[in-house]
């Protein structure tokens, strides 16, 4: 059904704990933050009501606690590359030791930063990477879907769109494995360490999408046992707010049911993930049929081929334009 083992995961899970609780610190303090700033706008909106009437005051508390949590919201937005930078690559890089049967030293988080450091310089270097694999598994899902649909199964059609809507969510899961690859080989130029094992998972994309598309099944089932688990006692906070307004409690247990998944349950499957790359690539070079391919179909790939050729190595000498990651 699957090509990774749970009781490995568990135990890699274990030997990173402390990535685990540096996780839960930021993405709870994250949490935390959205209620917090949301409850304070939500006060001051509700002490500025009290100069109208009640639907003037009830007005002014959403409008109040609305841009509270817009303002949070952007103050996140803004450090996503550094979440990335930081928190995720770094745990990445620790799991990648593990797997290859290395022990970690002390101070794991501190290790994990100075691996991705070495390997992407900036934070804006590894984002801008990060922008143009997404892009690029993107492109070898819709080549894999391309094949599918041509078969004559019947009903197929609508087995794919439901497949399809799985595979578009867990790209955010995959991108992750392309970056593990990148620091698993020590490469001195990401950009071209990225590209090869995108090759890679083109050429293992099929056995590699169903391991993503059981886990996106398995990290979203969670999230929402999570997120109805979370409805209590969001709720008792919002009551504790000033002129609290019911939709609080459903928005404040989405954001504590994104906290645990990104902190603890989207770990697990990146953990589950990297086993069955690192499995399926054993022993196998790029395919240059898939280069071509992917070179055909993936402006994306094309850019990242220009700048592993234009990477002039530690330092981020050769940053990504502004903006050019997007496009």
């Amino acid at each position: 059904m699957w090509d990774f083992s749970i009781s490995t995961t568990m135990g890699i899970m274990r030997k990173t704990l402390p990535y685990l609780l540096f996780r839960m610190a930021v993405y709870f303090g994250i949490a935390a933050a959205y209620v917090i700033v949301t409850g304070t706008g939500a006060g001051i909106g509700w002490g500025i009501g009290a100069m109208g009437d009640e639907g003037f005051q009830a007005g002014a508390t959403f409008w109040g606690g609305g841009i509270g949590f817009a303002l949070t919201a952007g103050a996140i937005y803004l450090m996503r590359e550094y979440l990335l930078y930081i928190v995720k690559a770094g745990h990445i890089a620790v799991m990648v030791e593990l797997l290859d049967g290395r022990e970690l030293p002390e101070g794991q988080v501190a290790y994990g930063r100075k691996m991705v450091t070495e390997r992407f310089a900036q934070a804006s270097v590894l984002f801008g990477l990060d922008q143009l694999i997404k892009g690029v598994v993107r492109a070898i899902t819709g080549l894999v879907q391309g094949l599918m649909s041509i078969l004559p199964i019947p009903g197929l059609q609508n087995i794919m769109s439901v497949v399809r809507g799985f595979l578009k969510i867990s790209v955010g899961l995959v991108d992750e494995v392309i970056l593990a690859h990148t620091i698993r080989t020590r490469s001195d130029n990401p950009f071209a360490s990225a590209k090869q094992a995108l090759v890679l998972y083109g050429q293992n994309a099929k056995p590699m999408m169903k391991n993503a598309v059981w886990l996106t099944i398995f990290t979203w089932v969670l999230s929402i046992v999570v997120f109805l688990v979370m409805l209590a006692p969001a709720a008792a906070l919002v009551y504790m707010i000033p002129g609290a307004w019911s939709a609080g409690g459903l928005v404040f247990a989405l954001i504590f049911a994104w906290a645990v998944k990104a902190a603890l349950i989207e770990p697990f499957a990146i953990a589950c993930l990297l086993q069955s790359f690192f499995k399926a690539i054993e022993g196998q070079t790029p395919n240059p049929e898939w280069e071509a391919k992917l070179d055909n179909a993936s402006k994306k790939f094309r850019k990242l081929g220009e700048r592993a050729a234009g990477w002039a190595g530690g330092g981020g000498k050769d940053r990504m334009p502004e903006g050019e990651a997007a496009t």
